[in-house]
């Protein structure tokens, strides 16, 4: 089935137009749909019911109202809003030029693709050569659905990206957690480094991992249909406990589980066994409760 544009823009570079279809690149696919029944099988429907009088209130008769104290509105009407929307334009005009890795995928909104309408092949091409070989992506302003919007567009091997970015109010600081940066030895860096070598890959394959959840509930929906008892999954037993956890022997105990799956591409320096034990810090007494070996009495001296 062709991918079908969702809208045909115009991303102005310089005094440069380039003609060019926008694609969604990623589709829905968050679990299954449930739909809400009664009691007696029928499907229920959303009614919205006023706080004030307990009547159903109908859709249309509806007014959007901005509570700017408790219990207090400011009403607006539809044409009220619509005329503060921003109006809507094709024209998708670079502001600047910076560096890719700058963006912080963090920011990182919807992503879209764009690909060259009509006269637009060359100078997407040119774009899109000029800012692989600058290692820069380009910052535009985009009017869409009555509000204006920041997005990057970037250079891929098979076209270019057009991805929409968060605002800064719309992001959180992580400084705000006030995270405690604790100190590690070196020998704790060196097993840590070792475990990363023997589980590394040398890329991210999206096709390696599946929505195991979602499996299992369309699993559920076949054995409901053919009227059979759903099965639910045995626990693992991998959850964490309230236990006191040795830093040290957790490292050297994963380092043994792991099979690496080709050489390391870097190699730690080995960890000596005298080091280990030399640095290895006193261990923590155990929440659990040891059965305690009761010591032979000491012999009492005789009196002279």
């Amino acid at each position: 089935m062709a991918a079908r544009s969702i809208a045909s823009l115009t991303l102005s570079f310089g005094l440069v137009s380039i003609p060019v279809k926008l694609y969604s690149a990623t589709e829905s696919a968050s679990g299954v749909g449930f739909n809400f029944l009664s009691p007696d099988g029928g499907r229920v429907k959303q009614q919205y019911v006023s706080e004030a009088t307990g009547e159903v209130v109908a859709r249309s008769d509806m007014k959007k109202g901005y509570e700017f104290e408790k219990g207090q509105y400011v009403v607006f009407t539809s044409d009220e809003l619509k005329a503060l929307e921003e109006g809507a334009s094709h024209v998708v005009e670079i502001v600047s030029f910076v560096p890719e890795k700058s963006v912080d995928p963090l920011y990182y909104d919807k992503a879209y693709f764009i690909a060259p309408d009509k006269r637009g092949g060359k100078p997407y091409s040119l774009l899109r050569q000029a800012m692989q070989e600058s290692q820069r992506c380009a910052l535009a302003k985009w009017s869409y659905k009555g509000k204006t919007r920041i997005v990057q567009v970037r250079p891929a091997e098979d076209g270019m990206i057009f991805q929409q970015l968060l605002f800064a109010d719309e992001v959180r600081a992580l400084s705000d957690l006030n995270i405690e940066n604790v100190a590690v030895t070196g020998t704790e860096l060196q097993l840590a480094l070792q475990i990363i070598d023997q589980v590394s890959e040398d890329a991210y394959d999206p096709s390696a991992y599946e929505d195991e959840e979602k499996k299992r509930v369309l699993a559920a929906i076949d054995q409901k249909i053919a009227g059979k008892q759903i099965v639910s999954p045995e626990a693992t037993g991998d959850e964490p406990g309230g236990q006191v956890i040795d830093l040290m022997e957790a490292l050297r105990a994963s380092l043994s589980k792991s099979k690496p799956k080709k050489a390391p591409a870097r190699k730690a320096a080995p960890v000596e066994e005298e080091e280990v034990l030399a640095t290895k810090p006193r261990r923590p007494a155990k929440r659990a409760v040891a059965k305690v070996e009761e010591a032979p009495p000491a012999k009492v001296r005789a009196r002279k």
